[in-house]
């Protein structure tokens, strides 16, 4: 999408994303080599019950997918960081994860009138309604001037 494209209070919707046990624990041995993201039998004797996936695979998982959706082909080309991220519930093998990213700020930068401002609130959640995810990200746009 096209900065021009993003509306205050516009909805961007993408997924499912399947996440199998093989990726959780991919990603955690490279990334999060907690017992609990990278043994199956050990996580099932912890305070989830089951192997569950790193907060950070679960922001990678949702990065896919509003690259995918949103990013792919825009003038995006940086962030400043996030406002804060939350895992409410614990991502699990064979979860079907669906985005839900919400514009809250589509603006031109006061001082650099080439730079676009996005402000927007991603959250993840499982085939169940629940959320797994919660974050506010700003992304940076090169406009034409």
């Amino acid at each position: 999408m096209k900065f021009t494209e993003f509306q205050v209070g516009q909805t961007i919707q993408a997924g499912p994303y399947v996440v199998s046990d093989a990726e959780i624990c991919q990603f955690a041995n490279a990334y999060d080599p907690q017992w609990f993201h990278t043994d199956a039998t050990a996580a099932a004797k912890g305070y989830f019950g089951g192997l569950i996936a790193s907060g950070w695979h679960t922001c990678s998982i949702a990065m896919r997918l509003i690259a995918d959706a949103a990013l792919h082909g825009s003038e995006s080309f940086a962030s400043p960081g996030l406002s804060y991220v939350k895992w409410p519930h614990p991502v699990r093998p064979g979860d079907h994860l669906l985005l839900c990213a919400t514009v809250l700020e589509a603006r031109r930068s006061r001082g650099q009138t080439h730079l676009g401002i996005l402000r927007w609130r991603w959250q993840l959640f499982n085939a169940a309604g629940i959320e797994v995810l919660d974050l506010e990200a700003t992304s940076l746009f090169n406009l034409p001037q």
